[in-house]
């Protein structure tokens, strides 16, 4: 009974592996390559039509608020109270659309003042406020 065994005598064991049918697999496969790329670039050349679109937006008006170090309110320029100031706030939030509160504070006002300005802006139906900063302040 002939078995054969696991040894290390046997020469017929030839540890190399046959490359031969992988080289042939991929000279198909590069051989497919090259005859689809051109099939998936063509395209017909036509001059098409060009045309531009703007959307009709018009752009909000942006409210300056500021206020000074004494505590003073200014709605553009204009020095206005709290219940002025609450009634244009009101006024503003219906406009469409609708624009931005652009606030400035010195560098030295209550930060109260800050947040009062700012819930009375929210509740009032501003959604968009911008805080203004000098950037060259040091």
């Amino acid at each position: 009974m002939g078995m054969g065994s696991l040894s290390d005598s046997d020469d017929d064991f030839n540890p190399e592996i046959n490359t031969t049918p992988l080289v042939d697999v991929m000279l198909v496969l590069l051989i497919i390559f090259i005859m689809t790329i051109p099939v998936m670039n063509h395209a017909v050349k036509i001059d098409l039509p060009r045309a531009t679109n703007q959307p009709d937006q018009t752009k909000p008006e942006n409210i300056n608020l500021s206020i000074d170090a004494d505590g003073k309110l200014f709605w553009n320029d204009e020095v206005v109270d709290r219940n002025e100031l609450n009634a244009r706030i009101a006024v503003a939030a219906q406009k469409q659309p609708q624009p931005e509160l652009h606030l400035r504070a010195a560098r030295t006002v209550q930060y109260e003042k800050v947040a009062q300005v700012m819930a009375a802006a929210q509740s009032g139906g501003l959604g968009k406020i911008g805080f203004v900063t000098d950037p060259d302040a040091k």
